[in-house]
């Protein structure tokens, strides 16, 4: 025991050299000045000694939890992050979890020990080991795996966040996160099957052997919700990775704010593949021909925009293939051209002909000019053709029982506030945006501002120079200060981005990810996936779901119809069907549940069981909210945490489709049969909300329990203390 504490000690010494090292570098960058040439490679070099330095600092609590011995007689020591010796930096003292030579310490056995002799874990607390556990391989009447550490960490009461398992990581689950395939990888696992924590950890191990290209672009996490989220959100730092940025499929377009529900008949239509042709109709419905002609007075001549002139500019910009707003420029030019012919025409009849080339070409540049300032011209383009935005298209479309018609859409989309946005929105305002494209006549107009201005203080910066060379003297010299001076200056037009990887990305709708983790995927409609594919052009993923559990009307009922129409071929599937949070004891009851919505499905098997018994007590419904409150406050008495789980819009208690993927020692659901009653997916929901507990569930109920919960042990108010 000794040699191991000074071994983790002298770890930790190196640790904080180290650590001392790099914030020293870091200082100094920070100290550099120069033009802006020296200032980008400083800020590039600061990021990276700040990725150093909270790569170093995940480590203090758990540094090391484990040793390898070889049947050769060597050993390795196995941690949270590698340190290699000082005077040998080839020389690993600590290796890294995700190192190849490391999967031993994960998925060696008895029967399968992987040419290992012994695996040795550390029990520490902070810096120092109190005990280990070995498991020596290969002597006769060994058996598998010993569940010591497991078992301490299920058992352990939950805290603010998910834990990263890297100690206890077990070996259906190292296959996975070690698995190379660089496609799509669905992982499934019925409730507390780990498998959300097995796509976190797959995230830092290709991190760890891909970091070049998974750095320059990032990786993206998508949760059911804020709360999952928050849960979550330890996990990968823990690990000493942070470019990664975590959201919703609400939060998918930058600056919008999701405030409203739609009914599961207008979320089912908008999350079809189908709403596309109702998006497309609904764009083409704003590119106009005028019923009766628009008459346009020139200085020399009256035009008229008619339904056939119109109607040919139309044709030609929808020909060009751009996006709307981009095509505006091609009919703004086949309408001009149009226009000024027929004009020329009138203004030269008797006197003009072709043959007299630059006439004719003098007199339409004067009439393109006119037309350009014509207010009645503007006015007639923005109705015939207007530049629109996505949110101002959809909340029109949405808000007009004559939109939608026009467009081929079900009045089931009808609501009266068209910008009341949904989760379901999202998709169809991202597919908007590249339907509608960017207005570009604005963005020359900008860029042009920009150049001009750009021009004027490089003059300004050259008059300056100037003007001090006319000042000197004959002896005084123009030296390169001078030019570095107006160099210092010029720098006022260069931004510099010094925002971490992770903060530029969730800001743009445009960025592209290396990978995107997916979890309760179950519940993502196909617009939802063609958003995420379009923000991963490699279509690297892992997805993580249990179709069990779905109560979306818009999602999956098979992962092929998700993935194929995408990825046909490079999608993989993996199981996970081992349960680590929830005891035997309340997955008997959740398994009464499953049985009846998906009688196919077969539970997860369960690691442990915890001795108490899940019970359940019926009273009336004025006594509820006093029964909830005492829940409360004896939970509050206890290590650990807690929450109630009732039907939607239930005061004192929470939904379970906001808890899908949290765990809690101690669950109390509300009013089942009221869940139930929730739609065709209320069996789903309530299977959710029996499956959060790691420790203790109660049911309360004021009407007969349903038959699937007829299990659970009646208590009075003290047995359910």
């Amino acid at each position: 025991m000794r040699s191991e504490r000074e071994y983790v000690a002298g770890l930790y010494e190196r640790l904080d050299a180290e650590r001392a090292r790099v914030k020293g570098r870091y200082n100094e960058t920070l100290t550099v000045r120069g033009n802006a040439t020296v200032l980008v490679e400083r800020d590039a070099e600061a990021r990276v000694l700040a990725r150093e330095i909270r790569r170093l600092g995940v480590a203090d609590n758990g540094l090391c939890f484990g040793r390898l011995d070889s049947v050769t007689g060597e050993h390795s020591y196995i941690g949270r992050i590698g340190i290699f010796d000082e005077a040998n930096e080839f020389e690993p003292l600590l290796m890294d979890w995700r190192a190849p030579a490391a999967q031993a310490f994960y998925i060696a056995t008895a029967a399968s020990p992987e040419n290992m002799r012994r695996r040795r874990q550390f029990h520490t607390r902070g810096r120092e080991v109190t005990d280990f556990t070995d498991e020596v391989f290969g002597r006769p009447g060994d058996g598998e795996r010993g569940d010591a550490a497991l078992l301490a960490a299920v058992n352990a009461p939950r805290g603010e966040g998910m834990r990263d398992i890297v100690a206890t990581i077990q070996a259906e689950q190292d296959r996975i996160i070690r698995l190379d395939h660089p496609g799509v990888l669905v992982i499934e696992g019925g409730p507390g099957t780990g498998k959300t924590v097995v796509a976190l950890h797959r995230v830092a191990y290709l991190l760890y052997t891909q970091r070049e290209q998974m750095e320059r672009n990032g990786v993206l996490v998508v949760g059911p919700n804020k709360a999952f989220l928050k849960h979550i959100g330890r996990v990968l730092p823990s690990l000493g990775e942070t470019n990664v940025v975590f959201t919703t499929t609400g939060e998918l377009m930058p600056g919008l704010q999701v405030t409203a529900e739609d009914t599961p008949e207008a979320a089912r239509l908008k999350g079809s593949l189908k709403i596309l042709d109702v998006l497309e109709a609904a764009v083409a419905d704003r590119q106009r021909v005028p019923r009766e002609p628009i008459s346009l007075e020139l200085t020399d001549v009256t035009v008229r925009i008619d339904a056939d002139i119109a109607g040919w500019a139309r044709e030609e910009a929808r020909a060009s293939g751009r996006p709307h707003n981009e095509a505006r420029p091609a009919f703004l030019e086949v309408l001009t051209w149009a226009l000024t012919e027929r004009a020329i025409a009138r203004i030269g009849k008797g006197w003009l002909t072709r043959d007299d080339r630059e006439a004719w070409e003098n007199m339409r540049t004067d009439l393109r000019g006119e037309l350009a300032e014509h207010e009645g011209f503007r006015a007639a383009i923005e109705d015939l053709w207007p530049t629109l935005e996505p949110e101002e298209l959809l909340a029109e479309l949405l808000s007009s029982t004559d939109r939608l018609r026009a467009a081929g859409a079900s009045q089931a989309l009808y609501r009266e506030d068209g910008a009341a946005w949904t989760i379901s929105d999202i998709p169809l305002l991202d597919e908007l945006t590249d339907l509608l494209g960017r207005d570009t006549t604005a963005e020359q107009a900008a860029a042009e501002r920009e150049r001009k201005a750009q021009a004027a203080y490089a003059e300004g910066v050259l008059d300056l120079l100037v003007n001090r060379a006319d000042h000197m003297d004959d002896e005084d010299h123009l030296f390169a200060t001078d030019l570095l001076y107006g160099e210092d200056l010029a720098e006022r037009f260069v931004e510099r981005d010094t925002r971490e990887l992770a903060e530029r990305a969730a800001s743009d709708r445009d960025w592209t990810y290396r990978h995107i983790v997916v979890d309760e995927a179950q519940e993502l409609s196909q617009m939802d996936w063609r958003v995420l594919m379009r923000r991963c052009p490699s279509h690297s993923f892992t997805v993580v779901g249990d179709l069990a559990q779905r109560s979306s009307p818009a999602g999956a009922t098979s992962w092929a119809a998700m993935l194929d129409p995408y990825v046909p071929g490079r999608w993989l599937y993996r199981s996970l069907t081992v349960n680590y949070r929830t005891p035997a004891e309340i997955m008997a009851i959740a398994a009464g549940v499953l049985a009846d919505f998906a009688p196919d499905v077969q539970p997860p098997e369960s690691v442990r069981a915890c001795g108490v018994q899940p019970w359940s007590r019926r009273l009336p419904v004025d006594e509820m909210p006093s029964a909830i409150e005492e829940f409360i406050r004896d939970e509050a008495a206890r290590e650990g945490t807690s929450i109630v789980i009732g039907p939607p819009g239930m005061p004192g208690t929470v939904p379970a489709s906001q808890t899908k993927g949290l765990e809690f020692d101690a669950v109390l659901v509300v009013d089942p049969d009221h869940i139930l009653a929730e739609g065709p997916r209320g069996a789903a929901e309530l299977y959710v909300a029996l499956t959060r507990a790691t420790q203790r569930l109660g049911v309360l109920h004021g009407t007969p329990l349903p038959q699937s919960l007829s299990a659970l042990h009646p208590a009075d108010r003290a047995m359910s203390k």
